[in-house]
């Protein structure tokens, strides 16, 4: 079920905030596990089995860890344990068919590949109880004792399926007493409302764009920066948006989960771009994989191995396929290339160039990461710098540029925080009282009526 779909906006969500807040406050865990099983078993009836083993598993190791503080070898013995389970259902079920059919491509053998469908979120909620876990063995997190609790933050349906990745610490005391307040609901709804529409209203458009050039009978050099820029403003608008909903949920039901992005595009090096994009992932990278390998604070080789293996666990996180090993990969070898050669010269060169390297290169990124294996990626680079044979336009293509160049223009000015900066501003103003209100009831009418006018709604990272 997608928080962008009517069946979600005008069925699940009503009822559940009904149940919610006419429950006592000591059944309203209880109401959010159930909804969220729900939730779940509406597009995934099968695999809400792998949300209770992951449940179950994090629930008692992590138990026996606290049960036995002190005991070094056998904390050790159980955390190893823990994420074994873990590693092992996200591997069968994400990463075993991409194995398999690695060793037929270079081995020339003929294994059958497993067949098995990647479980929705599975790469989510898979971290976000691996950190639970890793967290009490360090002894920053208590185990919790109750079970149902446990398994209504693994299950949590505001951020279940794609994210931001919450960590139990970050809801540990809101799972055991929140406070759902109007101007909490108020806030949550507006958040809701403005990251829906960035999904439905922008991001769906660009994804329309991105599909025309996909059927097209006559391509273009042009044609290709078209998409590229249109997929580089959909992927941002489709999982912002979605962080945006998340977390707008979150607060109606009185948590505060993190935040996810932070206008990424107008990052001045690859190094802020991380710092801004996906930031729950990247903070979780940092904190359970690249500072236990010793960060930067060792010898210079070991650095450089740290940051190889935080990048490709970053690609391979994306998917089960070698494009996204490279997209993980040329990530790596720039912010490398940054750190030992160009951080102190581009402290120097103009704002606008430095804007220009981020953007040049984020775009090429993006179609590497949404080509189809690596010989698709050779075939998107080679249309995009011109190495296949196109024509640099056509007449389909100026008519694509024509349709949509206003839409872009909204898109990039929607990247930017101007509208955050106007809204600061005038806040306080009386006349926000209304006019705010009023914005996100003419945001919710026009999701509306394209939601139900059309039928292009996709999510594109289900398939993470």
């Amino acid at each position: 079920m997608l928080f962008s779909s009517v069946t979600f906006l005008y069925a699940f969500l009503p009822l559940t905030l009904l149940a919610y807040f006419v429950a006592p406050k000591r059944w309203r865990n209880a109401v959010l596990l159930t909804a969220s099983l729900i939730f779940y078993f509406f597009g995934e009836p099968v695999y809400v089995i792998l949300l209770f083993i992951s449940s179950i598993n994090d629930y008692f190791w992590s138990l026996l860890i606290e049960k036995h503080r002190g005991r070094q070898r056998r904390m050790k013995a159980y955390l190893i344990a823990s994420i074994a389970v873990n590693l092992g259902l996200l591997g069968f079920f994400k990463y075993a068919d991409f194995l398999i059919g690695s060793v037929n491509a270079v081995f020339g053998t003929s294994i059958p590949l497993t067949g098995v469908p990647l479980p929705i979120g599975i790469s989510f909620y898979t971290f976000q109880t691996m950190s639970y876990t890793i967290d009490v063995y360090r002894g920053d997190a208590r185990a919790q004792r109750n079970l149902a609790t446990f398994a209504t933050f693994v299950s949590l349906f505001p951020q279940l399926i794609a994210g931001p990745i919450v960590r139990y610490t970050d809801v540990a005391a809101e799972l055991e007493s929140r406070r759902s307040t109007l101007e909490g609901v108020a806030l949550g709804f507006r958040r809701f409302a403005f990251g829906l529409a960035k999904k439905v209203l922008l991001a769906n458009a660009m994804g329309e764009l991105c599909n025309a050039f996909r059927e097209s009978q006559s391509p273009s050099v042009l044609f290709y920066w078209l998409y590229a820029v249109g997929y580089t403003l959909q992927i941002y608008f489709d999982f912002s948006g979605y962080s945006d909903m998340a977390i707008g949920l979150g607060g109606i039901f009185g948590f505060r989960f993190p935040e996810n992005f932070n206008y990424p595009y107008i990052s001045k090096s690859i190094t802020e771009f991380w710092r801004r994009w996906h930031m729950t992932l990247s903070s979780w990278f940092r904190d359970y994989v690249y500072i236990p390998l010793g960060g930067n604070r060792t010898t210079r080789g070991k650095w450089l191995r740290n940051l190889a293996v935080v990048w490709l666990l970053t690609g391979l996180w994306h998917g089960a396929s070698w494009n996204f090993v490279l997209w993980g990969a040329m990530f790596g070898v720039l912010l490398i290339v940054e750190k030992l050669w160009l951080e102190r010269s581009m402290d120097r060169w103009p704002a606008v160039l430095r804007h220009v390297y981020v953007l040049v290169l984020v775009v090429i990124s993006f179609v590497i990461f949404n080509a189809s294996g690596l010989s698709g990626v050779r075939a998107d680079l080679a249309g995009l710098f011109g190495l296949s044979g196109l024509p640099f336009s056509t007449p389909e293509t100026l008519y694509y540029l024509r349709s949509y160049a206003v839409l872009l223009a909204v898109c990039a000015a929607a990247s930017l925080p101007l509208g955050v900066k106007l809204y600061r501003r005038w806040q306080d103003a009386k006349v926000m009282t209304v006019l705010e209100p009023l914005a996100v009831a003419v945001l919710l009418a026009l999701v509306t009526a394209s939601l139900v006018d059309g039928s292009f709604n996709p999510f594109l990272y289900f398939r993470f």
